[in-house]
């Protein structure tokens, strides 16, 4: 079960799926026309295994980590292995000599890529170092060492659906900064941690993955695009490619590996994506490194498994999908860690899942189970996306379970204030949702003077803190220095005009007080620019003194 075979002239992958007596069935992962009685059909004797390599950064693959780049216009069957194409060569220094006594996961030597990599020892083997070359430019197939007899390259080969061992998971107690002030602010996520991001059609989710890929602080970013449509893909691979990494000066897309498994390539092919995805993750987190994992979106790759099903004649579950469709969401995300390396390093797997429910409907099962098994849930707003208001974010449907542990973690870097500002925009915005309805009915004018100053709080942390422009040069990025002055700013501004009605200010007079430079502060500031931030607060504030006045 699970072993690869190859099939006609054309050797085509696929994978047993059925076994009936001296009856194999397999299911081919490209498109089987041409295929015929008679024609070939080769065991490999391995499952879905791929070829895992410091070349996989910078490139475009499909769902079994074939290159896309050499592919053509039009993509033929068949041909389009790994091994075909050119592969550059990586400079490598040693960092043991022979003789030395290594175990699985050390580090027998350093590779120079585009961020900083390492070559491990594999996980199944310990012993001697009988051999290892001097310091040079290798290409990835070539024999670097030898322990315990045996040949160890900068090249490895791991089945996809097989995780990568570690010594143990830690704690998910650091925080992954992703730029978007919605999400750092109100529902942060932790390195190693899990997301789900459901949202239905036009409500962002693709630009709010993109915009992760860009800007969060991790070292390595895997893309994988799971059914979407090729005009998506197209669109990201290009920006990726003109996009300068802020981290390093050069090309974002060096340090970023891209799946592409378009709604128009075979079922199967993107069935595997996701596992591939996570294989490739794991290979540089056992590096040491931070990965964050991009699925979009899990729920065609969950339509991918209802297809299947059907074919094998499964008998369906909950609206046609397979009876085990929870355990293999829960099989996906629990590859998301924070973990020890069997090397002794720390690395990290951050997985975010884009979620499609149709209609918008949340109570359909991929969305509902994977709902159970994510630590953080940004869930997307139909109707602040169709008030232009992005990233469309609910505070009022979305969570996260990391919060407390962050709080702590920011609590030892200084910023004992962060729990208590989240805090206390949660409640601002939840009251003036809550005034909202009421306002419709009644009146502004019918509420009384705090409550009528709940409702401007609301609106002024939606449009100067919350909302963020991904197309605006100064705001598309938004560090934590950078929102936590305008949080800061905001409240102020809501302390002081609390202050004024208690004095007895009219609310009416405050409501009328400009506070347009609070508004585009967060445009006008750039990403490291907080003197401008505090500078508009400070007009705001003269402008509510000279209202009292």
């Amino acid at each position: 079960m699970h072993d690869l075979v190859v099939l006609g002239e054309a050797r085509l992958p696929g994978e047993v799926v059925a076994i009936d007596g001296d009856t194999a069935t397999v299911q081919a992962y490209e498109y089987t026309g041409g295929l015929a009685p008679g024609h070939a059909a080769e065991p490999l004797g391995l499952p879905l295994t791929v070829r895992l390599a410091p070349d996989l950064l910078g490139g475009v693959f499909d769902g079994l980590l074939r290159p896309l780049a050499d592919a053509g216009d039009l993509l033929t069957v068949g041909g389009r292995e790994s091994g075909e194409r050119h592969r550059p060569a990586w400079p490598f220094t040693p960092r043991v000599a022979a003789g030395a006594l290594v175990g699985p996961g050390d580090v027998a030597g350093e590779i120079v890529a585009r961020v900083p990599l390492r070559l491990l020892v594999p996980a199944d083997l310990s012993g001697e170092v009988t051999r290892i070359v001097p310091a040079g430019v290798y290409s990835p197939d070539a024999v670097l060492a030898e322990v315990g007899g045996r040949e160890v390259r900068m090249e490895q080969a791991w089945p996809v659906r097989r995780p990568r061992p570690v010594a143990r998971r830690l704690p998910a107690d650091v925080p992954l900064t992703t730029g978007q002030r919605a999400v750092d602010l109100l529902f942060p996520v932790a390195r190693g941690s899990t997301v789900a991001v459901p949202g239905g059609f036009g409500t962002g989710k693709t630009m709010l993955l993109q915009q992760i890929a860009k800007w969060c602080d991790a070292d390595v970013i895997v893309y994988v695009g799971c059914g979407e449509r090729g005009n998506e893909m197209a669109d990201v691979i290009g920006e990726l490619a003109e996009l300068t990494d802020p981290r390093t000066g050069g090309r974002l897309a060096d340090r970023t590996v891209t799946i592409a498994n378009t709604s128009n390539m075979p079922m199967m092919a993107r069935e595997a994506s996701v596992h591939t995805g996570a294989t490739v993750a794991e290979y540089f987190r056992d590096m040491g490194l931070d990965v964050v994992l991009i699925a979009d979106s899990t729920s065609r790759w969950a339509e991918a498994l209802r297809e299947f099903a059907s074919r094998m004649g499964e008998l369906p579950a909950e609206e046609g999908y397979p009876a085990g469709l929870a355990s293999q969401l829960a099989a996906f995300y629990e590859r998301a860690a924070a973990v020890r390396t069997l090397g002794g390093g720390t690395g990290s797997v951050t997985v975010i899942g884009a979620v499609s429910p149709p209609g918008g409907d949340r109570t359909e099962p991929v969305t509902a189970h994977t709902e159970r098994f994510v630590r953080c849930l940004w869930s997307l707003d139909r109707d602040l996306a169709y008030a232009r208001h992005y990233p469309a974010v609910s505070w009022s449907e979305s969570f996260s379970r990391d919060a407390p542990a962050l709080a702590a973690a920011h609590a030892r870097a200084g910023d004992s204030e962060w729990a208590g500002r989240r805090g206390r925009v949660a409640r601002q915005l939840a009251e003036a949702d809550r005034l909202a309805d009421l306002v419709e009915l009644v009146g502004i004018t019918a509420l009384p003077p705090h409550e009528r100053i709940s409702v401007l709080a609301g609106r002024l942390l939606r449009e100067a803190a919350v909302q963020q422009s991904a197309l605006s040069p100064a705001d598309a990025y938004s560090p934590p220095e950078k929102t936590a002055a305008l949080v800061g700013a905001v409240l102020s501004v809501i302390d002081r005009c609390l202050e004024l009605v208690d004095s007895g200010t009219p609310a009416d007079a405050v409501e009328a007080v400009d506070f347009t430079p609070l508004l585009r502060a967060r445009e006008t500031a750039g990403p490291a620019e907080t003197a401008s931030v505090t500078a508009a607060r400070d007009t705001v504030l003269s402008r509510l003194k000279e209202a009292a006045a």
